[in-house]
């Protein structure tokens, strides 16, 4: 118990000294020396403990999970908004990747961040065109013909090799005065 009274006498005099310190030192209300001296006094006496962990607020998302998936769109459980696609707005929006979107919001792996609607649209366009085939046995045979017809036509040979410049041996095509 004695010890606890030499520790606040020490606050109270280690306060003093840095309150008269500062007011000394800067324009100070006198309506603001009583909040100056708490302030300090609470700083100090907290030196020796243990800090409080702030409890982190529970994430709420903007958009509750289940609804954030439409066949149309897909809303980002950061702010809300609604777009066909996620990635690109996680990363210049918010600052994520979407992998430590899924993460902060405990989604699965295979969450849809592309609107369902859209990645079938643009699904059948790429199939559509032909991406992600292979060459079938059809088609080699039909660019094979067409190579044959075109050697068939005796189409010129080009010559190989860099053209050589012209050399003139007499003076005055070259500009040199006689």
């Amino acid at each position: 118990m004695v010890d606890e009274v030499h520790d606040r006498e020490g606050l109270i005099t280690l306060t003093s000294d840095i309150v008269a310190a500062h007011v000394s030192n800067n324009s100070v209300a006198i309506e603001q020396v009583p909040t100056l001296i708490t302030t300090v006094f609470q700083a100090l006496s907290g030196l020796g403990a243990e800090p409080v962990a702030a409890e982190a607020p529970a994430l709420q998302p903007a958009v509750s999970i289940r609804a954030s998936i439409r066949p149309d769109h897909v809303a980002c459980l950061e702010c809300g908004k609604k777009m066909k696609l996620l990635k690109r707005h996680l990363s210049t929006e918010h600052g994520l990747t979407t992998d430590e979107y899924r993460q902060r919001w405990g989604l699965a792996a295979d969450h849809a961040l592309v609107a369902p609607n859209y990645a079938a649209q643009r699904s059948e366009l790429a199939n559509k065109i032909g991406l992600g085939r292979k060459p079938t046995a059809g088609r080699k045979a039909a660019s094979n013909g067409k190579a044959a017809a075109s050697k068939g036509e005796a189409a010129p040979k080009a010559k190989r090799g860099r053209k050589l410049a012209l050399r003139f041996t007499d003076g005055a095509a070259n500009g040199a005065a006689d």
